[in-house]
This record gives structure tokens, sequence and C-alpha cells, in this order.
């Protein structure tokens, strides 16, 4: 498996620290508002490479954290007056609800920065003791970055008086305009904790290293992680940030791989028909189903700059659409997983670091090649059984195709509708059984006046959105 290190800024083998075995670490969201579109990209391509890696035989560690303590929580609770855990209870439970309707899988770590105070408490004294950070006269602790000499290795970045980081975390105490906040001294009367540093609030970069550190880190390892990921805005400084604390604090670097997704892009024009140009993944939720938006949110490679739109939307849908039309195609036929050539060569291409458009070509070709043998005359049980197994395949490694192949087409169909439908067709199943074809006649002109097409299976009768 390779992987493109956008540190290294090259494609590189992946070789795990332990063999056999893969640890994953992203930065999760900061839960003061709605999820946007970015934090799905990001959740998606991760989930992706969990699933890639397991694929090729890894146990993966996944760990994404939530930051739960923020200056912007602290606002929005103020705003709405409101405690600072039902703002982040409310928006990490419709983090979590929103990431399930993309088809996420929960990471099997997710710390959060209140539940981390000590871990971090104890990396700014060991960043203290060993003269990388320093107290200020008004309770600040920062980090010390003319103390490492690999500061600015990650992000090949050259410092300046005007750096953003300068800018962001100005204080006249700092010793040098780059050094950053590791412990923040609150007096204004909001949210503190007690540490031995004084009351205050930890700073954002160290809450990543310190959870590391604590549910990640193996003792004598070289780095803390095999891979450490998020999005590309976050590279510096908090990247950057990170790795600096961690090299400094600890006795080894921070991950052996750094991979980072690029940014989505609203065209307002495009989108203002269904979103009224909202960047909020609730809003697109509303209108497109979770899977229809995992398949567009996936389509271009992970490290491409993502211009999100209605036109492309439309057209990735219908691409998606194949897959299920293959698979109501089969419907009722036995679930198979025997492995065929087409899985192999699927895993080989998202193993080329998660060349996501050489994997969808492929399923382009093996859903073409099957329909056309399937429209020749003949039973083609094996192509059949080899296209179930290839369905499943996919499924399980990129997410698509989870649902029942009728029920992916009812979306768009408010729900008074469908239980409209649904008792329609109860009542015409009873009218069938009792021979009163007049009746169910009757009411499959019904069920066809809500805009909907219908299907008679073995297993029962199916309806889709016309």
């Amino acid at each position: 498996m390779f992987i493109y290190d956008s540190v290294q800024k090259t494609k590189r083998e992946f070789t795990p620290l332990i063999e056999g075995k893969a640890s994953l670490y992203v930065c999760g969201p900061t839960v003061y508002d709605d999820a946007h579109l970015g934090h799905a990209k990001s959740a998606l391509v991760f989930d992706l490479l969990v699933r890639v890696l397991k694929a090729n035989g890894y146990d993966v560690t996944y760990a994404r954290n939530i930051t739960d303590i923020d200056d912007k929580i602290i606002k929005k609770a103020k705003e709405q007056n409101k405690t600072i855990k039902e703002i982040t209870d409310f928006y990490t439970d419709a983090y979590h609800a929103e990431m399930r309707q993309l088809g996420v899988s929960a990471p099997d770590i997710e710390p959060k920065a209140t539940e981390s105070l000590e871990a971090i408490y104890e990396l700014i004294q060991t960043l203290i003791d060993s003269k990388h950070a320093y107290a200020t006269a008004d309770g600040d602790v920062y980090f010390d970055t003319s103390s490492d000499k690999e500061y600015l290795s990650l992000s090949k970045r050259i410092q300046d008086e005007d750096d953003k980081q300068n800018r962001v975390e100005s204080s006249s105490l700092k010793k040098n305009g780059a050094d950053f906040a590791l412990w923040k001294s609150v007096k204004d009367g909001s949210l503190t904790f007690s540490s031995p540093f004084g009351e205050g609030r930890p700073g954002w970069h160290v809450e990543c290293s310190a959870m590391i550190e604590k549910h990640m880190a193996l003792p004598h390892a070289e780095f803390a992680v095999d891979i450490h990921g998020g999005g590309a805005d976050l590279l510096f400084p908090h990247h950057e940030n990170e790795a600096a604390q961690t090299r400094c604090g600890t006795n080894h670097a921070l991950a052996n791989y750094w991979m980072h997704n690029g940014f989505v892009n609203i065209d307002g024009e495009k989108m203002s028909k269904s979103l009224g140009n909202s960047f909020f993944l609730k809003d697109a939720l509303k209108v497109y189903d979770g899977e229809v938006l995992r398949f567009y949110l996936l389509s271009t490679h992970y490290k491409s700059n993502f211009n999100f739109n209605e036109e492309d939307l439309s057209a990735s849908k219908k691409r998606l659409d194949k897959i299920y039309r293959l698979k109501k195609r089969l419907f009722g036929l036995a679930e198979n997983d025997e492995p065929t050539p087409f899985q192999a060569h699927l895993l080989k291409a998202l193993s080329d670091d998660l060349n996501v458009s050489n994997a969808l070509a492929l399923i382009d070709e093996m859903i073409t090649k099957t329909n056309e043998t399937l429209d020749t005359p003949g039973k083609h049980k094996q192509l059949k059984k080899e296209a179930l197994s290839n369905l499943a395949y996919i499924k399980n490694l990129l997410g698509f195709g989870t649902k029942n192949a009728y029920e992916y087409f009812q979306f768009g169909v408010n729900e008074a509708v469908k239980t409209k439908i649904d008792l329609l067709i109860a009542q015409r199943d009873e009218a069938k059984k009792a021979k009163d074809f007049e009746a169910s006649d009757k009411l499959r002109d019904e069920i066809l006046a809500c805009g909907v097409s219908i299907m008679d299976t073995p297993q029962g009768t199916f309806w889709e959105r016309v």
C-alpha cells in the first residue's frame, strides 16, 4: 500500500510501526456549530483510508478527537444562554448523526479535550522542565519555538513578522512572535480549569498532542502514530505545532506519515436552488441522500480541492444509480462473498494512495460488462454470483450500495406519502389474496398516482420514485 506523505511530498510505501497493525489519528471537529461540507470531506476520506487498510489485512486503531474546549464554544454558550456542556453535547450528537447518514464508521477512540486535562498538564509541565516552554508574568504558558531546531520542518514555511500565528496569538510577553500558547490564563470569569499553571484553558494545539500520547503512543517507538491526518488548512499552524510539542516533550516524533485532504468550496451560483449557498452538511442532507453525498464527495482524489455544485452532484448520483440498478436487477438472489479478480483490481487501485478515479472506472466497467452479458440469452448463474460478490465488496470497501435497492430510489418522497403508499400496498396485497382483482388494479393505479413505480417480487412488493 502506498500513501502520499504531504510533509515529504512524495508517495511512500506504507510500513507500520508494528507489523500487521496501523494507527491513525485525525483531527476532529470543534463542537460549537453544525458540521460543514469540509468536515464531511475529511471524515469520508479517512473513513475510506481505514476501510482500505483493513482490506489489506491491517488491524487498525483509528482515533478522531472532539475539541470541546474553545473560545468559540464559550461565545456560543453565552449567545444562547446555555451551559458549555449543553452546547458541546448538542453539536457532538448532531455531528455523530450526520456522520452515520454519510456511512462514516465511528472511530475506535474518540477522546475529548475535557477528558484529557491531566495528560495536557503533564505534557506542558514536561515542556517547561525541558526549557521548551515558559510561563509569562500574566500566567500564560508559551512554547518557545526558538528552542526547537526542527520547527517549521513540517510545513516548510519561512517565519516572518506578519505570520498568521503571530497575529492570532499576539502578546508583548512572548519571547518570539512565533511562540504559541500551551496554557492561557483566564481572568474574565468565563470557563476555566484549575491547573498547576493557574486558572485558565489549554491552547488548541496542545490538546491533540496530549491525547495522542495518552491513547495511542507506544513507549519506545520512533513515532507516536503511523499516520496523522486532517484538512490541508491544519498543516500550519496546527500540525506544525503538534509535531513540535511531541518532538520536544516526548522521546519520539509524532507521525511517520502525514495525510491532508483538500478544501471544499461552494459554487454559489449552481448551489443556490437547493441549498441556498449553505455550507452546512445538515442542509445538504435534507436535499440529498447521505450515500449520494458520500459518493460525490469521494469521487475525486482526496488531495484535490473540491468544488461542490449541483450539476456535478447530479451527474455523480447517476453514476451511483448504476450500482443500485444492477443491485435491483439481482434482487432476491442469495448473497455471495467469493473473491473475484475484479476485487483484487479494485483494492489495488485504492491501495495506491486512495486512487478513487481508477477505482470508479473499474466499477463502471464491471457494471457495464455485467449488464451487457445479462442482456444476452441464458441464465448466467456464475456471472450473477460474481456480480453479487462484487457489489458486496464495493459496499464494504467504499460504502456504496449499502441500502435496499428499492428504498434507495425512494429518497425525496416525504414520510406522509411513504406511509400512504405502504398502506395502499398492504391493501392491494389483501385484495390479491382475496382474488379481488378489480380492487387490486384500482389500488395499483392509486399507488402509481403517487409518482412511483412498483414491482412485485417473491420477496414482496417494492416501489421507487419515478
